[in-house]
């Protein structure tokens, strides 16, 4: 059984009911954070890695509220770093689940950074990251799945799948090749 650091005096959560499908909104979230110089790289930005932790911990905590267990990274898709983040600006992930199959999730992400002082917002990365919920034993276990509330929502779930199939694909080709 996985250890409980962080509930210890608290009665264990059930996990969410499979058979129950769930939307993007119910377990999307916002993060920001103010960069600082520790944030920083030797040009001056704010460093890719603080940024992709920013990003893996922001889209874990989707994965989390949709499946209700523990999860773990599976893979990271399409890092997109758009521009740079500076020290001093607000980093802000914005991060919604994209696609759900049996026991992975697909969370679409959106980075941007904001300099406070001016009140200027800009995207500076994208990024798709597939998570895969786990039991107390550490082993995959289904989650419940999602569905659409509105046509946007219906055509995200359709492009993520589209996209899923396509690297599938391109997977089995290259597997081929060696």
């Amino acid at each position: 059984m996985l250890p409980n650091f962080w509930n210890r005096n608290q009665p264990p959560v059930a996990p969410a009911d499979i058979s129950i499908p769930k939307t993007i909104t119910e377990s999307a979230t916002v993060t920001s954070r103010l960069m600082e110089i520790l944030d920083s790289n030797g040009h001056g930005n704010v460093h890719g890695g603080v940024i992709l932790r920013m990003i893996d911990e922001s889209a874990a905590i989707v994965a989390i509220k949709h499946a209700r267990r523990s999860v773990v990274t599976a893979r990271i898709d399409e890092m997109n770093f758009l521009a740079p983040a500076y020290i001093g600006e607000v980093v802000t992930i914005k991060a919604r689940m994209a696609y759900v199959g049996r026991t992975s999730m697909e969370v679409e992400v959106e980075v941007l950074a904001e300099s406070p002082r001016r009140g200027e917002t800009r995207q500076v990365g994208t990024c798709n990251i597939v998570y895969v919920a786990l039991d107390d034993n550490r082993n995959p276990v289904p989650v419940p799945p999602l569905k659409a509330s509105n046509e946007e929502e219906e055509a995200r779930i359709h492009r993520a799948k589209t996209r899923r199939d396509f690297l599938k694909k391109m997977k089995e080709e290259l597997e081929k090749l060696s």
